[in-house]
């Protein structure tokens, strides 16, 4: 029984490293404009798709299929942007959180239109339902004693905490960074003290497209293979960690997804398979119940690092 629950402990912590990636990015796009992108998990699939047609054309180096994910999930994520976003941002004099419902809502619903546009451009350009994706490593389960570890959790991870690190720095420790907060707490302020609060928020996108790029391909070089189902899968699992650490709160982001790691793992382990989807959404909805804002809300003097 221990060593199960260590194992499932194990097991929870890759998936969530993961999940983190995802979330991060996400969390980004909302803790700037206020708007939830469900366009970005799409844009990670695209990305994938990009260095899945490499791959299926003898281009096999993982180097250059991680920066081909990176590099078309950032131009998906800027052509959601210009698309969905822009058009509603908010005007000289209102502020970015206050901008209206209505610019809210038409983003979020033609952010969900361009869902769709991408999912079935990713369909027609290839067009099976499954594709093999270059394996990000060759051996076998790294074995620690009893336990087990996936090949590919190492990356997963290291990856996570050096993101983290590297977000922590830039957003907490460089003039861009403090562009950026300025723009979240007082977007006319920093219109008068001459940042261009468009041009950050294109800038952002584009970060947090390279993230999820970032978060694609170590996901489906994990996994062996490609389908378009990454594109709902990254959107919700995102979504889901962004809203059990506190929207708009980068370390919220962190713990609420591997949090949803260990929910998944153990509740795999404990109920099977078909019952650890259902079990986190029950959590999820009765930790919102409880605390709203989520375990860890932004506005917080921890919360922003």
């Amino acid at each position: 029984m221990a060593i199960d629950l260590l194992q499932n402990t194990l097991d929870g912590l890759s998936s969530g490293a993961a999940y983190a990636l995802i979330a991060l990015g996400f969390t980004l796009i909302f803790g700037v404009l206020r708007r939830a992108n469900l366009s970005y998990g799409p844009a990670i699939m695209f990305g994938a798709y990009c260095a899945t047609w490499l791959a299926q054309r003898g281009v096999d180096g993982l180097v250059m299929l991680a920066l081909a994910t990176i590099a078309g999930s950032t131009l998906a994520g800027l052509y959601v942007e210009r698309l969905c976003f822009a058009p509603h941002a908010a005007a000289p004099g209102t502020a970015l959180r206050t901008a209206g419902n209505a610019g809210a809502v038409a983003s979020m619903v033609a952010s969900f239109a361009l869902w769709m546009q991408l999912e079935e451009l990713a369909v027609l350009w290839l067009p099976q339902h499954l594709y093999p994706f270059p394996a990000l490593t060759a051996g076998d389960a790294i074995a620690l004693g009893a336990l087990s570890l996936r090949p590919d959790a190492p990356a997963l991870l290291a990856c996570a905490v050096l993101v983290c690190a590297a977000l922590w720095w830039l957003l907490g420790r460089t003039r861009f960074g403090l562009s950026v907060r300025a723009v979240v707490d007082a977007p006319d302020a920093a219109r008068l003290a001459g940042i261009d609060v468009a041009r950050v928020s294109v800038q952002i996108f584009a970060l947090a497209s390279a993230i999820g790029g970032l978060a694609g391909f170590l996901v489906s070089a994990g996994a062996g293979q490609v389908t378009p189902m990454l594109g709902m899968w990254s959107t919700l699992k995102g979504m889901i960690a962004m809203m059990l650490g506190g929207l708009g709160s980068l370390p919220g982001a962190v713990l609420g997804a591997l949090l949803l790691g260990q929910i998944e793992a153990h509740a795999q382990w404990f109920a099977g398979p078909l019952w650890r989807d259902l079990l986190a959404y029950a959590l999820l909805f009765a930790l919102l119940a409880v605390r709203p804002a989520g375990l860890w809300p932004a506005g917080t003097a921890a919360s922003r690092g």
